[in-house]
């Protein structure tokens, strides 16, 4: 996952962070570290670090089993904030989806990432809510309203949209890229 260093020996984040200058890692730093040392990926998601060294930073790819979604893959990018976990990682989902809980913009509406988060909390719980949300949309409390009314007033509309997004089309004026 984080390539390999000198000597052909595996190279972990902790060797990233601990190269870099200054006189340490930052207490947000070293509790991702023991996360992601400790994490259990579901089969469905997939880690992966666009700067290696930075483990502050990734991305998830999450490809629903079940649901209106599945077997389509939406891409996360996890923002982990210095003074985590004192503070939520900060979520945006970059494929455009026809969700009740994630909008246009790719804002997820997860409570663990606003007012429920609690530093006893980590990123396997985040990527476990995310997974929820594809299992299991709310439409009562949702960022696309106009997905949110339609789920809750005509489930079969909905899911035919939900395909057709899948598939490429626009839906009110906004393209959806081809997933399926």
């Amino acid at each position: 996952m984080f390539g390999v260093g000198r000597g052909g020996n595996k190279k972990t984040a902790t060797d990233d962070v601990a190269n870099q200058e200054g006189s340490g890692s930052k207490p947000g730093e070293i509790r991702m570290q023991k996360e992601l040392d400790e994490l259990d990926t579901p089969a469905q998601c997939r880690l992966s670090f666009p700067t290696p060294s930075n483990i502050m930073i990734f991305v998830l790819d999450v490809r629903p089993e079940e649901g209106y979604w599945k077997n389509a893959t939406y891409r996360f990018t996890f923002t982990i904030p210095d003074l985590y976990p004192h503070e939520a990682p900060k979520v945006k989902c970059d494929t455009r989806i026809f969700h009740p809980n994630i909008d246009l913009e790719g804002n997820v509406c997860l409570n663990i990432l606003r007012e429920e988060w609690k530093p006893v909390l980590s990123i396997s719980a985040v990527i476990y809510g995310i997974l929820h949300l594809f299992s299991e949309p709310n439409p009562n409390d949702p960022l696309n309203q106009q997905a949110a009314q339609l789920l809750r007033d005509d489930k079969s509309e909905f899911s035919r949209v939900v395909q057709r997004t899948l598939k490429g089309a626009s839906i009110s004026g906004v393209e959806f890229p081809r997933l399926l």
